[in-house]
Formats: structure tokens, sequence, C-alpha cells
């Protein structure tokens, strides 16, 4: 099975996102841009990016019962399966009856896409026993999250606009890796029928994986032991 919408060679150093090489999407474009160009497999006008941006930035709350799903998880929980239960639950609020239509299908799209970087924050705030924050509609999809990770009731927080670019460049370079593990179980999940977030759900499931994206998990863990003074880089190159 091909993807028609990523090309990646990882060992040529390749990745093209509808055949836009990854090196211009990341110096010339937003990751919300990305996230419509994979929608779509074309970049959109500035009519269409204003709007889509508009969309995604005034659907990022979540219900307020569903803090409760937080709460009632253990603060050491894996923020992988928080994250797949909470995009499971959101299937339970946004219930369709009768056959799914692509408006619905798009609906759903905006709303996952704009609810991630709050479901990501609330599990970090759980975890650390930190007030959840709400999102802010003036910021950046990336300065947003900063913000809800790391901002408090206490003091006024403003994202580090270096940072938010770099956690954008992030998401652009990680949106999309061809026809993988997780992508597959998406797509077998959702041939069944099932609504979008029960799909998704079990792709974040299958990501969860240490052979798949677990791995950035072994990168961070590497991260913070250099920082940490367990270990140095020279030793991880040398490996």
């Amino acid at each position: 099975c091909e993807s028609k919408i990523t090309f990646l060679d990882g060992e040529k150093g390749i990745l093209r996102y509808a055949g836009y090489p990854i090196a211009q999407l990341a110096q010339q474009s937003s990751f919300v841009e990305v996230m419509w160009l994979l929608l779509h497999q074309e970049l959109p006008s500035a009519g269409q990016l204003e709007q889509f941006t508009h969309d995604v930035t005034y659907h990022t709350m979540l219900h307020e019962d569903l803090k409760r799903l937080f709460s009632s998880l253990p603060k050491a929980g894996h923020p992988m399966a928080v994250c797949a239960a909470a995009v499971g639950a959101l299937s339970t609020y946004y219930q369709k009856v009768g056959p799914s239509t692509p408006e619905q299908q798009w609906s759903d799209a905006i709303r996952l896409l704009a609810k991630m970087p709050t479901i990501a924050a609330y599990s970090y705030k759980h975890s650390i026993g930190q007030p959840f924050m709400y999102p802010r509609n003036d910021l950046s999809y990336a300065g947003n999250l900063l913000y809800m990770m790391f901002g408090t009731p206490c003091e006024q927080y403003e994202p580090n606009p270096v940072m938010a670019r770099a956690l954008d460049l992030l998401l652009i370079l990680h949106a999309d890796h061809e026809q993988n593990c997780s992508t597959s179980t998406v797509r077998t999940v959702g041939s069944s029928g099932a609504n979008l977030f029960a799909s998704v759900s079990a792709g974040i499931s299958a990501l969860w994986g240490p052979l798949h994206g677990g791995g950035n998990q072994a990168v961070i863990e590497m991260l913070i032991s250099i920082r940490d003074g367990k270990r140095s880089a020279r030793e991880f190159m040398d490996l």
C-alpha cells in the first residue's frame, strides 16, 4: 500500500508532502498551512488559510465535563494512554446519527486538529498537579500549546516566539510519515465505519509502541540524560 500524500526515504533524507520538499515547507509554511496541505494535497489560498486558521482556533476548547476524565486517571499515567483515552472520549461528545457525510467528516477533522494541543496540555498539567489553562484565541497554534503547557493562573505568561517557531517546525516535520503502523491502524478501524475520533484513538495506541512513535520518547529520554549529566552527547554519538 502506497501513500499518495507523503513520500519518505529515510536513508536518502527525503520527505515530501504532496510533492513539496519538507525543507521548503519548514522554511516557508506554518503547521496550520501544512495541515491543509495534507488534507487536500494542495496548499491553501490566502482566503482558505485565513478561514481554516479561524476554524481551528475557535474549536480548541474541550467540553467542561471532559476534565473529569483527566482527573480520574493516575498522574503517572503514560501521556499516550491519556491521549488515546481523551480522543476516544471525544466520540461520545460528537456522535452522529446515520451515515457519515463529507461535511461531518470535515467538522470532525477541524475539531480534532483544534483540540489535540488542549488534550496534550491538560494531560501534562494533570501529571504535575497544576490547574488547566484555557486556550487563547489570540495565539498561534504552537504558541497556544506552549501557553497551555507552561502558563499558570498566578502570573502572565507569553510564549517565547523562538520556542513557538521551533515547536511549529517540529510539528511540521512529524505531521505525516507515509503508510506506517499508526496510519494503517486508523485506516483499518475507519474502514469499519467507526467515527474519526475512535479511529484516531486506535492509531494513537499503535503510535505508542516502542518500535514506532516510542522512538521519539527514547530521544527525549536521551536529551534529559544529557541535560542531567548522566551521559554525554559524545557517548550517544559513539553508540
